[in-house]
């Protein structure tokens, strides 16, 4: 749970640039790779990020430029990462300058339940950290080099001519 707005917003720019890093990555050819038939498939969950800052968003009481959360997915990728970067900045820029420290023990309805707000920010941080990880699997599969993340990826030791850990 976040306590401050300077602590969220530090973390949200690098998870943000993180999932932009992985978006960018992505091919449009790719956008249809799935682990199994009836599965997500990589666009569903590239896009499922970006619908998601304006959804979560709007259950927080934010107003966040970007797409209404039943919006079809684009074709192509660029459009799906210009998307992501656009509303990411924003939901940045509005939690800043909409909420204060103090704000941050207050309860909201989230879903039912009764959540403070620094952990409904925690929360948004944690599913598009989760997402994101499914979303290296299916890169994998679909024969993309996946990004370093928390630390090199394979392709990333190999360009720093180094083994990757075993």
């Amino acid at each position: 749970m976040y306590r401050t707005i300077s602590d969220f917003t530090v973390d949200w720019k690098d998870e943000s640039a993180a999932t932009l890093k992985v978006l960018h990555a992505l091919t449009d050819q790719s956008l249809h790779q799935k682990v199994s038939p009836d599965g997500r498939s990589l666009g569903f969950l590239a896009w499922h990020l970006v619908l998601t800052l304006t959804e979560m968003g709007s259950k927080m009481g934010l107003q966040i430029t970007g797409p209404a959360e039943d919006s079809e997915q684009p074709a192509h990728v660029s459009e799906i990462a210009s998307t992501y970067e656009i509303s990411s900045k924003s939901v940045g820029e509005v939690v800043r300058t909409t909420w204060s420290d103090a704000s941050l023990d207050e309860k909201i309805n989230m879903y039912g339940e009764m959540w403070k707000r620094g952990f409904a920010l925690a929360s948004l941080v944690r599913h598009q950290t989760h997402h994101r990880a499914q979303m290296t699997v299916l890169m994998r599969q679909a024969g993309l080099p996946v990004p370093g993340i928390y630390g090199p990826s394979r392709e990333e030791w190999a360009q720093m001519g180094m083994p990757a850990p075993k």
